[in-house]
């Protein structure tokens, strides 16, 4: 369909919802968008306006107000055209300018590495959403199109795309409730991590989808039946389970397909309340309920607002199946989430709704106040990641309050959930009446009591650090230290970095110049030199941290006195072609002849590890001879600038009796049995691993990093075949550090 036929949906929906709606800056959003994007096409070959215009009516879709759904057909044009965030501005007001800016990434920062700048789009991002929720929901369909249009990407690309989408955005999707899209985008991200499994279980489902569907209507009309006796006017349907949701309890709780008890589904929406009550009690007594499987999520909603009530039970033939249960707000709120109860929305006055919906978005506000004091941008988002992941557990006040906390927290996250003061006078607790320890890991449904000191000199622990869970009690505690002991924190500090500069043969004098530590300031936002000293004393960033980086800045300064003895060297390779000496090329003992050279220097970069077969380039640094690195090295590039540096070499055609460790990282879904299988295969191909690191992530991916002894590159393509091939192996690549 032709995107200005869309478009025209859009306009239609639009109006469908709210007939008195003026589209005339949509009108105006639309012609620059279709304007300023003309000529650019998607991968697929496409005009790029079908993106923003497709993002609009999806927005459209969850009944947005017109703010977000302009914002969603601008969300592109400061970021790929040359449309500044005044302009839009001053074309579409403030409120609009400041949701696109939100979504827009930083221009290039170029003191910053790849990594870095990610980082700091996200943070930037993140604290956007913080002040807007509606940020993050326009981000969220942004990247649910670009999810739907993956097919068009390169291979890498669509697992890069997948495994960020998987990591930050379907946990935010899940923690603003909006079910619909997280499901949709663990689909997706599963389609493109994991293939064949994706594949083999869609089968799987398929194979047996009619008998579960005439299952699924015989259980709706018994149920229906009963309903209509009672008078209850219901809504029911059978809810698919999304694929993702059963890989994930297959391969967690060792199940096959069968064992998954809510594979087969059922909802019932009502009007009020009281009939799911109602309603619950009708089932029950058609049904035999499973032990232990009933949840009351109306009583008890979950911090994503979602509401239901949630049974599995045994069906006809003692197959089990799951029902909820639940009104149609419930409902709403379920598939859309916090769009649902949109301030925006008609209903209750402005205020009303202002107040409703700063106090269900509380936890959001929370997230952020908890991050804010991390300078690093790396370390804010994976705190920030480490926040959505986390499951809860519900706590009561001594007054009966509910206060909700991570899973694994302690009295002492719950006494900082109420207030940093109590948390810092805090001597002990009681657990429903009980003295308990500090460390005591609560459960769901325990009263806790704080009990406190006003002692002169009373405050946390440093080791309260190791035991808290919740980041809200983590930051409140490094606030107590940074500010407390602050002129101690920075003694501290200058004594650990002095040492640091001793050990590394620099003097403060060389590196401590303003025109060193000013970039660095203002990268970590630091407002002075004590501030930055502050932290290292605290331990929130190490010395050595700073004084590689005012190396890094140290040596770019001296690049130009570098550049002269480079052109030394250079200036004497053009003297012997001139003189066109016959020289015999010897080759160093790593096997690297460097052209034109036979008595200097080298040495193997451990930044990308090259060995025999790599594609190769050398890089004169200053008195250490020839660097010699791989030519796909991220840190090549950012040598480009000094590409008068740079020499050919390349690997000795004899081969030499030596031996290169490199270093490779593997990706699965964690199994039992996995790294022995790994350790056996690298056993049989006759290869010494030198070192060996694994961590399991949240999403039950397994990460290994090895170092392996090879003698060439065709050794190591083998070895990664193979390890390639083993069940549930995601990903084989290099480590380039």
């Amino acid at each position: 369909m032709d995107y200005n036929e869309t478009y025209e949906q859009l306009k239609s929906k639009i109006l469908s919802h709210t007939p008195e709606t003026d589209l005339t800056l949509l009108d105006k959003a639309f012609h620059l968008a279709d304007d300023m994007h003309k000529g650019q096409l998607r991968k697929s070959g496409e005009p790029f306006v079908i993106h923003p215009v497709a993002v609009s009516n999806m927005l459209a879709d969850m009944e947005m107000d017109m703010p977000s759904i302009i914002a969603g057909m601008l969300h592109d044009v400061v970021e790929d055209t040359s449309v500044t965030i005044e302009e839009i501005r001053e074309m579409f007001g403030q409120e609009i300018a400041t949701l696109v800016d939100g979504v827009t990434k930083l221009k290039r920062i170029q003191t910053y590495t790849k990594e870095e700048q990610h980082a700091e789009n996200l943070r930037k991002m993140f604290l956007s959403m913080a002040s807007d929720i509606r940020v993050i929901l326009i981000k969220l369909v942004d990247r649910l199109h670009n999810m739907r249009t993956l097919q068009y990407v390169n291979t890498d690309s669509q697992i890069t795309k997948a495994r960020e989408t998987l990591e930050i955005y379907t946990p935010l999707a899940h923690r603003l409730g909006m079910t619909k899209i997280k499901w949709e985008l663990e689909d997706l991200c599963f389609k493109y991590l994991e293939p064949d499994s994706y594949e083999h279980l869609t089968q799987q489902i398929d194979q047996n989808r009619e008998q579960r569907e005439d299952y699924i209507s015989k259980v709706l009309d018994t149920i229906k039946t009963k309903l209509n006796e009672a008078g209850i006017k219901a809504f029911l349907d059978g809810r698919p389970k999304h694929l993702y949701s059963v890989h994930k309890k297959m391969v967690s709780q060792s199940k096959t397909l069968n064992q998954i008890y809510d594979l087969m589904a059922i909802r019932v929406i009502v009007d009020t309340v009281q009939e799911c009550y109602t309603v619950l009690g009708i089932i029950h007594e058609l049904y035999t309920p499973m032990p232990g499987r009933f949840k009351d999520y109306i009583a008890m909603p979950k911090a994503n607002l979602y509401q239901s009530l949630h049974t599995t039970l045994i069906g006809p033939d003692g197959h089990p199946f799951e029902a909820q249960i639940r009104t149609w707000d419930m409902h709403k709120t379920a598939e859309i989430g916090i769009a649902a109860h949109w301030k925006y929305k008609e209903g209750t006055s402005e205020k009303e709704r202002s107040k409703d919906l700063d106090r269900k978005l509380e936890w959001v506000r929370n997230l952020f106040d908890n991050q804010k004091e991390l300078e690093d941008p790396s370390e804010f988002v994976e705190t920030f990641k480490m926040d959505l992941f986390t499951d809860e557990v519900f706590v009561f006040t001594p007054k009966g309050d509910v206060k909700s906390l991570p899973k694994g927290s302690t009295p002492i996250d719950f006494a900082y959930s109420i207030h940093s003061a109590i948390g810092n006078k805090m001597v002990g607790a009681k657990v429903n009446g009980e003295i308990k320890p500090l460390n005591y890991k609560l459960m769901t449904g325990d009263f806790v009591e704080v009990i406190t000191s006003q002692a002169a000199g009373r405050g946390p622990s440093r080791d309260w650090l190791n035991i808290v869970k919740s980041s809200e009690a983590k930051s409140k505690i490094r606030q107590y230290f940074k500010k407390e002991h602050r002129d101690s924190n920075i003694e501290r500090g200058k004594e650990l970095v002095g040492k640091e500069l001793k050990r590394m043969g620099y003097t403060m004098a060389q590196l401590f110049k303003d025109e060193y530590i000013d970039p660095i300031l203002e990268k970590y936002r630091f407002h002075s030199l004590d501030d930055l000293l502050n932290v290292i004393g605290f331990g929130e960033m190490s010395e050595r941290k700073l004084i590689n980086l005012l190396v890094e800045e140290y040596k770019k300064s001296e690049s130009q006195s570098d550049i002269k003895s480079a052109e030394e060297i250079l200036s004497k390779l053009e003297v012997k072609k001139d003189k066109k000496e016959k020289i015999r090329e010897r080759h160093s003992d790593n096997g690297i002849i460097v052209k034109g050279i036979d008595n200097c220097l080298v040495r193997l970069s451990r930044c990308c590890n090259p060995v025999p077969g790599d594609s190769i380039v050398g890089y004169i640094t200053r008195g250490r001879g020839v660097s010699v690195h791989r030519t796909d090295c991220p840190n090549v590039v950012s040598m480009e600038d000094s590409a008068n540096r740079m020499i050919d070499v390349r690997w000795a055609s004899t081969k030499i009796a030596a031996s290169y460790v490199v270093d490779i990282c593997i990706t699965a879904i964690d199994r039992s049995n996995l790294l022995l299988q790994i350790a056996n295969l690298i056993a049989e191909s006759k290869l010494n691993m030198k070192a060996i690191n694994a961590r399991t992530t949240r999403d039950n991916y397994a990460i290994i990093d090895l170092s392996i002894e090879i003698n060439d590159r065709s050794e190591l393509d083998r070895l990664s075949k193979k390890i390639s091939a083993l069940e549930n192996v995601v990903d084989v690549s290099r480590t380039v550090k």
